[in-house]
């Protein structure tokens, strides 16, 4: 890597202050960065050492005022304009474009331009298979599934028969689209199976994460639209339907027939109980356990769930209740004694 400050400006929204011919050959944190790196500043107590910096240029936002010797670029966001710069200097690499002797694949499969197929990877007969997909060793694809294009599925994962995956999409390792929802009939003291006849279907530039579960549907699809983004370990039960660019974080668990609206945030180890809706721009808070639908805009904690501010009340007072116990209990006894005068 070795790049101008000008070359950068022409990849990110920003402006240079400073020198435009200034080379820069890595990247790095702000408190690693060297003479020829480039880094990042946007918290209040970051931007306070900018001066301090050894980095050869930082991004920081378009509001900074501070007189610095540091070249700048400033930004709306920096972290984004750093995110950005991070894609353009160290591109993913690209397995060669081929086939492994070793994978095995099946009758009927029509495979697009420039398609990469790893060793001992699995696909199923009727596959059909956009251009430039990455498919690592030890991936499986059922029968009849549609793989988009431009697709990277990582090693292990395993997308069961006719599930559909849009464009731009990344699974990452261990992951399995389409095992069966969890559906029992009680029969006496048995539990009797109820078919999972439905799909999956995950739309364009969706990121899953490694060793996440996505259940196909009993009917119809579980359906995780366009820019959701998953954590690792999370559970999504069948008929489930995720809206727009939500955010799930790691162990995440959503049951059945629920319905998830757009920009969401479900943080980590959240309880999603069955056949509620979350409404848009809903924040559920960590470990929450969700039992009842909420309105959009809303922000969740708790077991079982209520408005953060009042779980923030009630929090500080769980530590405090034995103390309160033992008071109420004085108090009754002096009531008693009270009564009996």
């Amino acid at each position: 890597m070795e790049i101008s400050l000008a070359e950068l400006i022409e990849e990110i929204d920003g402006e240079i202050h400073g020198d435009s011919h200034k080379i820069v050959r890595g990247i790095a944190p702000f408190n690693e960065a060297g003479i020829d790196d480039i880094t990042f500043a946007d918290s209040p107590k970051i931007l306070k050492q900018v001066s301090e910096t050894g980095a050869g240029a930082v991004i920081v936002p378009r509001n900074f005022q501070q007189e610095v010797s540091t070249n700048l670029i400033k930004s709306d966001n920096p972290r984004l304009a750093f995110a950005k710069i991070m894609h353009l200097c160290f591109p993913a690499s690209r397995p060669s474009d081929n086939i492994s002797p070793q994978a095995c694949i099946g009758s009927n499969v029509s495979l697009s331009e420039n398609v990469c197929v790893g060793a001992l990877a699995v696909i199923g007969d009727d596959v059909i298979i956009g251009t430039r997909v990455i498919i690592h060793p030890h991936v499986v694809i059922g029968n009849g599934a549609c793989i988009g294009d431009d697709v990277e599925i990582y090693p292990n994962v395993t997308i069961l028969d006719r599930c559909l995956i849009g464009c731009r999409v990344i699974i990452h390792a261990g992951t399995v689209i389409g095992s069966d929802g969890f559906g029992f009939v009680p029969d006496g003291e048995k539990h009797y199976k109820i078919p999972q006849l439905g799909i999956v279907q995950i739309d364009d530039d969706v990121e899953i994460g490694a060793c996440n579960t996505i259940d196909r549907a009993t009917f119809g699809k579980t359906w995780i639209k366009n820019g959701v983004k998953t954590d690792n370990h999370v559970q999504i039960a069948h008929n489930v339907v995720i809206g727009e660019n939500t955010l799930i974080v790691a162990q995440v668990g959503i049951s059945g027939s629920t319905k998830i609206g757009k920009n969401v945030i479900l943080a980590g180890q959240a309880g999603i109980a069955g056949h509620i809706s979350i409404g848009d721009y809903v924040t559920v808070g960590p470990q929450a356990g969700v039992t009842r639908s909420v309105p959009n805009g809303n922000v969740v904690s708790g077991t079982p769930e209520m408005p953060h501010k009042l779980w923030l009340r009630v929090s500080q007072m769980i530590p405090r209740l034995p103390e309160l116990k033992r008071k109420i209990v004085d108090l009754e006894k002096r009531l008693d004694a009270f009564s009996k005068k």
